[in-house]
């Protein structure tokens, strides 16, 4: 991996880290994540124009298709992302969100597309189970059980999403040679026409979304894509199994700013946790 290569996918896992620390901080629901959607909208049209008048294509039938899954995915990935944030710590749901993705995409392989399991696939596979059993830390005689519990849940159905909408949109860059802005800007407007019925039906949260968040709601819709088109564009020079596990480096920020800025409890064990699941995802890149 080169240094540009490298800068990329670190930036994106910083700014990955701290928006989901943001958005751990609102509990945003719906209306939350429409606005979002709008504010990043608005915020890369001037880039979205720029890619324009260098050639790039806006409208195609890859790109409509494959925005639309990739929209749809988004959005499940959001909305079980902030339940996961209003029922549990930034600590225990975000590793687990970025750890199982890579985990699912490698069960999938191994399922479906009959690929052998390697030793080093294995012992990644173990320790990825190994972080997330360390990062519950279930005891019978702890009275915050249901809330670690339901941080795994969320957690893992958050990395279920990721791996979709990851294998979703590396297909679209690698294989159709779409832009990363131009698929990031088109997924994003579809996801706001896609959560309109319901922001429409909720329109004082709306409003108290704006009065109370704006702030977030801006930073958020800037650093989210930023995060994702770093990476998207990381892919166009490197393959996927090496800027994935760069990639989730985010995991380590993330327990970090749980444990040091919202002072959740357990940081020491949850970073543990985190290191486990990371040198997982390093070892099933190296399969």
């Amino acid at each position: 991996m080169s240094f540009k290569v490298l800068a990329m996918v670190l930036t994106a896992a910083l700014l990955h880290a701290f928006w989901n620390l943001l958005s751990k901080k609102t509990n945003g629901r719906i209306p939350f994540v429409w606005l979002m959607y709008i504010a990043s909208s608005l915020l890369y049209l001037p880039i979205l124009l720029y890619s324009l008048n260098q050639g790039e294509t806006l409208i195609s039938q890859p790109i409509l298709w494959l925005s639309i899954t990739s929209a749809i995915l988004h959005i499940g990935y959001f909305l079980v992302l902030q339940k996961g944030y209003r029922s549990s710590d930034l600590s225990i749901v975000y590793p687990l969100a970025r750890g199982t993705g890579p985990l699912f995409s490698c069960m999938a392989a191994i399922l479906f597309l009959s690929e052998p399991l390697k030793s080093k696939a294995s012992l990644g596979l173990a320790l990825i189970l190994a972080g997330v059993l360390v990062i519950t830390g279930i005891s019978f005689s702890r009275k915050n059980n249901s809330k670690v519990l339901s941080g795994v849940f969320w957690g893992i159905l958050t990395g279920l999403f990721i791996a979709l909408y990851t294998f979703n949109d590396a297909l679209a860059i690698k294989s159709f040679t779409i832009s990363p802005i131009v698929l990031t800007f088109v997924s994003n407007v579809f996801c706001t026409f896609l959560l309109l019925p319901f922001a429409i039906s909720e329109m004082r949260e709306v409003k108290q979304e704006i009065n109370t968040h704006k702030w977030s709601i801006l930073a958020i819709g800037l650093m989210s894509p930023a995060a994702y088109i770093l990476v998207l564009e990381a892919l166009k020079y490197a393959p996927l199994t090496v800027v994935a596990p760069a990639r989730e480096t985010s995991i380590l920020f993330g327990v970090f700013m749980g444990a040091g800025i919202l002072k959740e409890r357990d940081g020491r064990r949850r970073l543990v946790a985190s290191v486990l699941i990371l040198a997982g995802i390093v070892l099933l890149s190296l399969n």
